[in-house]
């Protein structure tokens, strides 16, 4: 109950933060080239995305993209990065994973299941978990051991590929092999379970835009959870933990 009350804490946190977000003047073009301006001065080499006004005043959130999160000054002249934190009642809460979970929720709500290898209940599915995986990660391994449970449950599980070895790389070629097999749901099993299957990476796998996206939602290791509501969950977790937070019970009742 500890578990599920903190998920359901951050969640009603990030509502109130989206809502203040959405209540956010767009920022002003000449604010905007000033500190794009001054940023190429320094370096040219990066693309710069300049977000919103940020929390802290007088500066603003710029995306380097394909790199951190900056909280720069109005005129350009001065930035910091890192995490910045709200301080709540009884916890710090992430300034950042406020913001992306309302990404994150319009984009699971939106985004196609084409590229995604999915196990579903036999019934009716009752709640559904993205996971970004890795065929190499000992976690994941345990989490996939336990989608049958998952399944009997009601919950829908939706992988997407997070090689964290990047791409090239061995563990990718393992992960796109299943992404390129006829039958994804056994072959990615297989690898997991670690029996032997021989690499066969396909021009048109999706795993590489599936990377790329977790890098741009926050997802930085794995096993990483995204509910339906945008929230993030890190780690492995028993599947009894999934059914609370979920709001379901370990029967599925």
């Amino acid at each position: 109950m500890l578990i599920k009350k903190a998920i359901v804490n951050v969640v009603a946190l990030g509502v109130v933060f989206s809502m203040a977000l959405s209540a956010v003047a767009a920022v002003p073009a000449a604010v905007n080239d000033l500190i794009v301006s001054q940023l190429k001065s320094a370096r040219a080499d990066l693309q710069y995305n300049v977000l919103a006004e940020s929390p802290v005043e007088g500066f603003y959130e710029v995306q380097v993209e394909g790199g951190p999160l900056l909280y720069v000054s109005a005129d350009g002249k001065h930035f910091f990065d890192g995490s910045l934190y709200m301080i709540q009642p009884g916890q710090f809460v992430s300034v950042r994973d406020m913001r992306l979970n309302g990404e994150r929720k319009a984009l699971f709500a939106s985004r196609t299941t084409e590229d995604m290898i999915i196990f579903k209940p036999q019934g009716a599915t009752k709640a559904i978990m993205n996971v970004f995986t890795d065929v190499d990660c000992g976690y994941c391994r345990k989490l996939h051991q336990e989608v049958p449970q998952l399944n009997a449950m009601g919950i829908e599980v939706r992988y997407l590929a997070y090689p964290r070895a990047g791409i090239p790389s061995d563990s990718y070629d393992k992960i796109a092999t299943a992404w390129c097999a006829k039958d994804q749901q056994k072959t990615l099993t297989k690898i997991k379970n670690r029996e032997a299957v021989a690499n066969k990476v396909c021009d048109d796998n999706p795993v590489a835009d599936h990377f790329a996206l977790g890098q741009r939602i926050g997802v930085s290791g794995t096993p990483a959870i995204i509910l339906m509501d945008g929230t993030l969950l890190p780690g492995y977790q028993p599947a009894a933990s999934f059914a609370q937070i979920l709001g379901l019970t370990e029967s599925g009742n």
